[in-house]
């Protein structure tokens, strides 16, 4: 399956393929963004594409890739369990429970919760 464009309660979403490339740089992460301009204002990408560095927030990395998102004016949905790494770090639990309750970062199990996530935005 590729990455496809999906309408989650009346907002398009690049849904990404869960088996498409890892996330690694930030190189990335830019392209995932380039990859809207087909419409959509939110990438749901699988939590298991982006590097494990991503979870550990001494390396940077996730605050690069999430202020990408934020610079472009492009929502970003992790999508999956991420559970081994909320138990690993108390600033991680911390930075979700926080996204969650903004606007431009989620940490979500499935594309449904997304949608009921953007259902209650609404």
């Amino acid at each position: 399956m590729a990455d496809t464009v999906q309408e989650l309660s009346g907002v398009k979403v690049l849904v990404c393929d869960a088996a498409g490339p890892a996330i690694t740089t930030v190189q990335d992460a830019l392209d995932l963004i380039g990859a809207t301009y087909v419409g959509a204002g939110i990438v749901a990408v699988a939590a298991d594409r982006l590097d494990d560095k991503f979870f550990v927030l001494s390396t940077g990395f996730a605050g690069e890739v999430m202020q990408k998102f934020v610079n472009y004016h492009v929502r970003l949905a992790v999508i999956g369990d991420i559970s081994r790494h909320l138990e690993a770090s108390s600033a991680l639990r911390s930075l979700v429970r926080e996204s969650n309750a903004a606007d431009h970062v989620w940490f979500l199990p499935d594309t449904e919760a997304l949608a009921a996530h953007l259902a209650g935005r609404a």
